[in-house]
């Protein structure tokens, strides 16, 4: 699962193609198609348990968290986006439409794995 979060290859077959890397400070963007190129920064890193990076930098400036937590004979993995600016009409609308796509990107992680 944390090649899913930290491969680029892998990365782009599940959400989007960007050079994304498990180092503090790395910077990267992910294109998004039709919604842009985002910018983003790794700020924390416990290997194969958690990754955090800044998402779209200096329009939504929200924050993306991965954690990985051993479940069994597998893993679950838990996604928190943060730091919406909901009395902006840009954030609320950012909010809503990103609310109702992460469920469609998180059920393309299992089968890419598996690829």
């Amino acid at each position: 699962m944390w090649e899913a979060l930290t491969d680029p290859e892998l990365h782009a077959r599940w959400w989007a193609a960007g050079d994304v890397k498990a180092v503090v400070g790395h910077r990267f963007t992910l294109d998004m198609g039709p919604w842009g190129q985002q910018p983003c920064e790794v700020v924390e890193v416990e290997v194969e348990r958690l990754l955090r990076y800044s998402f779209a930098a200096g329009s939504l400036d929200t924050t993306v968290t991965w954690r990985l937590v051993p479940e069994g004979h597998g893993t679950r993995l838990l996604l928190e986006h943060t730091g919406f600016d909901l009395d902006n009409p840009m954030g609320r609308q950012a909010h809503q439409g990103m609310g109702q796509g992460w469920p469609s990107v998180l059920r393309r992680i299992a089968p890419a794995l598996a690829e």
